[in-house]
Parts: structure tokens; sequence; C-alpha cells
């Protein structure tokens, strides 16, 4: 099977089961270093799933987000809301054009590298707070991407009409994922300190699906 596709890989969840999914077609696993407070947890991760996959990887960092943009993923770990992502403070989260800057810069490297598909693991479940999450915004760069490289690189995104249940149930019912070498906790510490609004998806997407939650929660 040919691997033509470029997979922007953080680590955490959602990424994880995209990665094992298409493993196969996959010739490069991209992380950017955005200074998050959970960057270090995150790329640790990464590094796991993709020796155990032997997808090469690596890492580029954008260290100007930290020193110019303005969320509270890169405030420190004092600066993250607890509550569910429904609440309005889980906003503050949001990194402005997060996705729109990660995927410009994966369109340009699968270009270079001669690959026709660019991978990102957005979820339905963000749409609500996260605008560069939504399927209007991943058609319009998809749109963007085709015409504006020779080769036609073309996103894909195979989570979009999911919830994050549902990309748990497939990572363990299907691809035999390790969701212990994933990371999602925003404040970045030892553990999961499962009070911020991704602590408290990750929770809720293995008790929906009846599913044992091997992460390791400060309470």
């Amino acid at each position: 099977m040919k691997k033509d596709t470029l997979c922007v890989y953080s680590g955490g969840m959602d990424s994880t089961v995209m990665l094992h999914l298409l493993k196969k077609n996959t010739a490069l696993a991209v992380t950017f270093d955005y200074g998050s407070n959970h960057a270090a947890r995150e790329i640790e991760c990464a590094k796991i799933n993709c020796e155990k996959l032997n997808i090469p990887h690596i890492i580029i960092p954008l260290s100007f987000m930290k020193q110019y943009f303005n969320s509270s993923l890169l405030q420190g770990a004092d600066a993250i809301p607890e509550g569910h992502y429904e609440a309005e403070n889980m906003k503050s989260t949001v990194v402005p054009f997060r996705n729109g800057i990660m995927l410009s810069i994966a369109i340009g490297l699968a270009e270079s590298r001669g690959l026709q598909y660019v991978a990102i693991a957005n979820h339905s479940g963000d749409h609500a707070i996260y605008p560069d999450c939504t399927k209007e915004f991943i058609d319009s760069m998809d749109c963007a991407s085709m015409s504006g490289t020779y080769n036609k690189v073309k996103i894909v995104s195979p989570f979009n009409g999911l919830r994050k249940h549902n990309i748990a149930a497939l990572g363990f019912s299907t691809l035999n994922v390790d969701f212990s070498k994933t990371w999602s906790c925003y404040k970045g510490g030892e553990v999961h300190c499962g009070k911020c609004g991704t602590c408290v998806e990750r929770k809720e997407a293995f008790e929906k699906m009846g599913l044992i939650d091997p992460t390791i929660y400060e309470q």
C-alpha cells in the first residue's frame, strides 16, 4: 500500500487513534510544538506511538505562537479554566487559527515530499468552541490546498462527523490503541488533573462507551 499521507499528530487521544487507523498509508507524522502547557507530555506520547508503529516523526517548533498569541493554553497551568467544554470560560483555551497555521505548514511539507494527503483528527465535539475545527473550516482549507499546490494536496478529516466517545470506541475495539500512552490534560502536570475541559471530555468518552479508562487523574 502506498504511503502517501502526512498526519498532523499531537500525541492526544484523537490523533493517536487516527495514526493507528492510517498507519499503512502514513509516510510522516508531524507534531507542532507551539508552546502549550502540555506540549512536553503530548510530544512524549507522540514519540512513543510513532516508534511503536515505525512511522517517521518530526517535531516542528512554532515558538512565535506562545510569544505573540493570546490563549490560556499558552499561559501556564493556573490560567486553565476548569469545567465542561460547553462552559463559556472554555473559550479562553482557543489558540487563534491554530489549525489553519498547522495545516498550512503541513500542506507545504506534504507537497515538498510528494505526498498526496494531509490528515487531521478534529471531531464534531470540538466544534462548539473551536472555529478552526468545523467541517466548514476544514473544507475551506482543503479548497485552498487543492488550489494552491501543484500536486493537489488534499486534507482528510476521518473523524469530522464523530464524537470523542466514538473515537475512543474505535481505538479500543478495532485498532488496539494503548490510551495510557496518550495525553489530554491542558495543565500538563505529572498526571491528568481531571478537572479541565479536555480531562472532563476524556472521562466522558470512556464512560459513555463503558470502556476502562487507563488514565491516572489527580482526582
